[in-house]
């Protein structure tokens, strides 16, 4: 049973992740606002409900692992774990300068609390398989999460690692998978059309959810159901909008790595108030 107060409280965090992500841009000049912007809701539920993870003992051999394969949408990944604990959250601003441990795509070695370095697309669905199976032969009980994008499924190293989990039937195996629609040059389906992208997962042995992204209670319902599922992968196919709660952004493949002048920045913040308000009417 969902608890209202659970999800208000959810999406009140997504609301502060996401202005956290839109500051750390324009004082960057630099960075990925789209799909950080919409993975926001996902971020706050694994991070503040469903991830077994302690930011005062982050290698706990038995902690849930979240790999994230589209490193580029690090910036949401980073402010969740500041909200977390695992940095200041001061240490936000120090995105992408030289010597920040905030590296503009993850390292692993830079902060405690991160899996995996990413950059290029495609490699982070092989990685998780490998944690996950890891898990299996080393008789740990954690689950491994994967955060994708749709475009990376362009990949062909993506459908090797989808077809051998399947095949394996490897448990507490979650992949997300950031359906978006849009890429660095593009929309997805004029580059390389995935659909129909269930129809896919379920050929090759996943267990599938197709949910709005960016709807919480759909993705409280469906991370929760997946943890209860173990005979099998499971992905989550979230149907996100790009930019999603900045107005001028929404949809736009060209904010996919635009970074908001500090005007930009000024306006997407009372763009993200006014319709974080409505939301709550």
């Amino acid at each position: 049973m969902i608890l209202v107060e659970e999800i208000l409280k959810l999406k009140e965090i997504s609301f502060e992740l996401r202005k956290s992500v839109i500051k750390m841009l324009a004082h960057a000049k630099s960075g990925h606002p789209a799909g950080s912007l919409g993975m926001a809701d996902i971020f706050s539920a694994l991070y503040f409900k469903f991830l077994n993870i302690n930011p005062k003992n982050p290698y706990e051999l038995n902690r849930d692992r979240l790999i994230l394969s589209n490193g580029h949408i690090c910036p949401i990944l980073y402010s969740a774990m500041a909200k977390k604990g695992f940095f200041p959250e001061e240490e936000l601003l120090s995105f992408r300068s030289i010597n920040s441990r905030l590296q503009g795509h993850p390292h692993s070695d830079s902060l405690p609390g991160i899996e995996n370095s990413s950059g290029p697309l495609g490699q982070g669905i092989s990685f998780g398989l490998g944690v996950a199976m890891n898990a299996e032969l080393s008789n740990y009980k954690y689950t491994t999460f994967i955060i994708g994008s749709d475009g990376e499924l362009n990949e062909g190293q993506s459908w090797e690692a989808i077809m051998l989990a399947g095949a394996r039937k490897v448990s507490r195996l979650i992949l997300i998978i950031d359906k978006n629609n849009i890429q660095i040059s593009g929309n997805t389906k004029d580059i390389l059309n995935l659909d129909p992208l269930s129809e896919k997962f379920e050929a090759f042995g996943w267990y599938v959810f197709e949910i709005n992204g960016n709807n919480m209670e759909e993705v409280y319902l469906a991370i929760s159901k997946s943890m209860s599922i173990i005979s099998k992968p499971v992905v989550i196919i979230a149907n996100t909008i790009p930019g999603f709660g900045v107005d001028f952004m929404e949809y736009k493949f060209e904010w996919h790595g635009k970074p908001p002048s500090e005007k930009e920045a000024q306006l997407a913040l009372e763009s993200l108030e006014k319709n974080y308000k409505n939301e709550k009417k």
